[in-house]
């Protein structure tokens, strides 16, 4: 009798992976995240408390207590909207800094920063935009490591900046395999092998075979993006964030990118036994679009 060791291993490990997929696309999607997180204050008392007890009350119980964790908005887009104020009243001294803290703490990214503070300018003024960026750059001290993070051109990086898992290197290995570049970030290359491929726009791998005498085959579990999946005989289907392909052994088959955008899916190694990969035919332009042509049918 065949073992379930290693289908209930695979079965368990995807499941933790569709559940954190699930968790960071709903995350992308908006900023509630923060909605259910609880603000705490105490400075107002700490600083003042013997001496303006009252205005302590309203900064730590009432500001903080009650408006800021008021359900309908984020901290996220408060924290946003307490910059935009702070900067545009001409407040730059420490209380900017904390709140400039604080919206990277609730989310906020060096790019969204920076494209506020930009936008402010035109409405409150240079001098105090080049404040702001001063302090600014002081709590995003990152930028840096952000920039050498990644050696991907602008509209990649952006999209990465979406994404929950690494878009990885370049996969040169493969390349001939493939109608445009593709990217391959190996996740885990134990137990079950799992790697992230991220396509170009209409970006597609050759016709290929995963076989396996018993066993085997290929789980694609989609995370950004939009991708396409045709398998021989039967319609082609689209791949959207969260979306899983079981890919039976020794069924030919192709995988790749929608002609508007990257997208990424997770390639999980299914185990079995003799399993090998067999590369075939490249798709056209011609059936690439045909295939397309009857998906938007």
């Amino acid at each position: 009798m065949r073992s379930l060791k290693p289908f209930i291993k695979t079965t368990a490990l995807v499941g933790l992976l569709l559940t954190g997929i699930i968790n960071a696309y709903a995350a992308t999607q908006g900023d509630n995240q923060n909605m259910n997180k609880k603000v705490t204050q105490t400075a107002g008392r700490t600083v003042l408390g013997q001496f303006a007890p009252e205005f302590a009350h309203f900064n730590d119980d009432v500001l903080f207590g009650e408006n800021w964790n008021n359900q309908d908005l984020t901290l996220k887009t408060r924290s946003l909207i307490t910059v935009v104020a702070l900067v545009s009243s001409g407040i730059t001294d420490s209380s900017l800094k904390y709140h400039l803290e604080n919206a990277k703490k609730n989310g906020v990214s060096r790019k969204e920063i920076a494209a506020a503070i930009t936008h402010i300018s035109f409405y409150a003024g240079w001098p105090k935009a080049w404040a702001a960026f001063n302090l600014a750059k002081e709590v995003w001290t990152d930028v840096e490591k952000e920039n050498k993070a990644s050696d991907l051109p602008p509209e990649l990086a952006e999209y990465q900046q979406r994404m929950f898992f690494p878009i990885g290197k370049y996969n040169e290995a493969y390349a001939k395999y493939f109608t445009k570049k593709s990217y391959l970030a190996p996740l885990s290359t134990e137990q079950v092998g799992i790697y992230n491929v991220t396509f170009e726009p209409a970006c597609r791998n050759n016709w290929h075979i995963h076989h396996a005498t018993k066993g085997g085959g290929q789980i694609l579990i989609g995370v950004a993006g939009v991708g396409l999946y045709k398998e021989e005989g039967k319609p082609i289907v689209k791949i959207l964030p969260g979306d899983v392909i079981n890919i039976p052994a020794n069924v030919k088959h192709w995988h790749g990118a929608a002609p508007d955008g990257y997208f990424s899916h997770l390639a999980v190694e299914v185990s079995g036994e003799n399993t090998s990969n067999e590369w075939l035919d490249a798709v056209s332009d011609e059936e690439y679009e045909k295939e397309l042509a009857t998906l938007n049918r």
